[in-house]
């Protein structure tokens, strides 16, 4: 998974959250999401997407929380962490205070954005999440995850950042959460061990938005290695994983929003080749039957953006010229 995650975060031009001071003065970022649900609605007509964005209500309020990091950012600790740590140790750690808006969108946005994912899930078939077991690769944050197990999946984020074991570590962030659950695996996935115990077998829905490109996996040209995602093992390996931990009839879907790549003599930009890392071949070999390979989606995302308000103000996207997306989705033999 990537080290430089906000390399994601400013293609997507979603505004790094500042610190807060006084959390009575910082309005409720539920009021957004709820209006981001209500932009959403004529976007969508399957019922796995409507019922994720009915959810939003139940998302619950969150006070400003504080986070202690090291200065290479390579760990993280809660309040309670940190304030158990000899003096020597916590003052060479750097404290933040982060807000509602970055407990439900950290440095990648809205939530909500996984809901054009969930839209063409549903029009293969996918009805409902109750019951279901589904693990979010490179999640970044656990907004959807939450929403998804408000309507009865059991979720499980998994991630390389520190930082979000330290953000979701408080009652009621994981465990139970309304007839599901969400569960948070930090680290490599299936390069360790202690991972592939953390996320289970018997997955229903394998989901990954914005981590699994080509670029990111295989860039066409050599780039700083914190821009890309270290998978720990083989493509063929990580495949093969997909095919021992996710259930016989479930699914893998890869969905990915990209920007234009780079014009000729410009740096270039890994995360702008959104196609699928993993050849067709190697799905068929592990037992995967390919049921979309890099399939064009560009109006509905470009739509599902402007809903977001990702072309809003001076400094939003371009939509017609800078924003792309293709999806490919797998069912397990």
């Amino acid at each position: 998974m990537t080290t430089l995650r906000a390399v994601l975060a400013a293609f997507a031009a979603l505004v790094f959250v500042a610190p807060v001071a006084v959390a009575d003065e910082t309005p409720s970022h539920l009021a957004t999401l709820a209006e981001q649900a209500r932009a959403l609605q004529p976007l969508v007509r399957t019922t796995l997407a409507r019922d994720f964005l009915a959810q939003v209500p139940k998302l619950p309020h969150v006070t400003p929380r504080t986070v202690w990091r090291d200065s290479a950012r390579t760990r993280a600790w809660s309040a309670t962490e940190a304030a158990a740590l000899p003096d020597s140790v916590r003052a060479k750690l750097v404290p933040r205070t982060l807000d509602e808006r970055f407990y439900y969108d950290t440095r990648y946005g809205s939530p909500l954005a996984y809901v054009r994912a969930l839209e063409l899930l549903g029009e293969h078939g996918l009805r409902a999440v109750r019951g279901k077991r589904v693990a979010d690769f490179g999640c970044g944050a656990l907004g959807q995850l939450r929403l998804l197990a408000e309507s009865g999946a059991h979720t499980v984020g998994i991630d390389v950042d520190p930082l979000l074991s330290a953000l979701y570590s408080e009652p009621g962030d994981l465990g139970a959460v309304g007839t599901g659950a969400v569960a948070l695996a930090t680290g490599q996935w299936p390069a360790e061990e202690r991972m592939v115990r953390e996320v289970g077998g018997g997955l229903d829905l394998f989901l990954s938005k914005n981590t699994l490109k080509n670029g990111y996996l295989h860039p066409a040209e050599k780039v700083d290695p914190r821009m890309l995602v270290h998978l720990g093992v083989s493509d063929s390996a990580f495949v093969a994983a997909l095919a021992r931990d996710v259930r016989r009839g479930g699914l893998v879907m890869i969905y990915n929003l990209c920007p234009a790549p780079a014009a000729p003599g410009k740096p270039y930009i890994p995360w702008a080749d959104g196609r699928c890392p993993f050849p067709r071949a190697t799905w068929e070999a592990a037992g995967f039957r390919v049921l979309e390979f890099d399939r064009d989606d560009v109006p509905a995302a470009r739509a599902m953006a402007h809903a977001l308000g990702w072309d809003a103000g001076e400094n939003g996207m371009k939509l017609e010229s800078d924003l792309f997306a293709t999806y490919s989705l797998f069912v397990r033999k």
